[in-house]
């Protein structure tokens, strides 16, 4: 009997480009475009999610980007800002990182991608030293903040998120790296 192979979990490749905007597009879309006016829309697809800023975060020597690949097509991935952008005001961490775009394709979720991805997420925030990790959510994605919650994050403050000429209400979260998680250990290598 033969084991399924699980999905690989690696770091994107400049080669990832266009297949990594595709599933952010969609992954985006399938939760958020309803809420928004088209053309608020597509002007913060185009600033976000296109091929040339994910070519250009693929580079970033100040990023991380993590893609999980099954049968050759990306199935989830996430990105670390190794000096977060978010804590000025709202943290007195000395060397916290940025969760950003942690998504799975909509057909996947709830098969575990989204764990793997945080789990390297949090072990690769241990290994760059981190003190804490930080992201946003929106404030009415409740199944996002729930899974956040599980991992030891927590709300710090509330902040805006702009889509297009659209302001959202969004929280920050934050969770100090002194947390220990049991599974951490475990975590993947990239």
């Amino acid at each position: 009997m033969n084991a399924t192979p699980q999905p690989l979990l690696r770091l994107a490749t400049p080669a990832d480009t266009a297949a990594l905007a595709d599933l952010a597009r969609r992954a985006v879309s399938a939760k958020f475009e309803h809420l928004y006016k088209p053309e608020d829309f597509a002007t913060f697809m185009e600033a976000a999610h296109s091929d040339a800023k994910v070519a250009k975060e693929i580079a970033d020597p100040g990023m991380r980007v993590a893609v999980i690949e099954e049968h050759g097509a990306l199935v989830a991935f996430c990105k670390l800002v190794l000096a977060s952008t978010l804590s000025a005001g709202y943290s007195d961490a000395q060397r916290p990182l940025e969760l950003k775009q942690l998504y799975t394709d909509p057909a996947r979720i709830g098969g575990g991608l989204g764990k793997r991805l945080m789990d390297w997420a949090l072990a690769e925030a241990a290994r760059e030293g981190a003190d804490e990790i930080q992201l946003t959510v929106y404030s009415e994605n409740v199944e996002a903040q729930r899974f956040y919650h599980r991992y030891g994050f927590a709300k710090i403050a509330d902040i805006e998120f702009w889509v297009g000429n659209h302001c959202d209400p969004e929280f920050l979260y934050a969770r100090p790296m002194a947390v220990q998680d049991h599974g951490l250990a475990s975590a993947e290598q990239v």
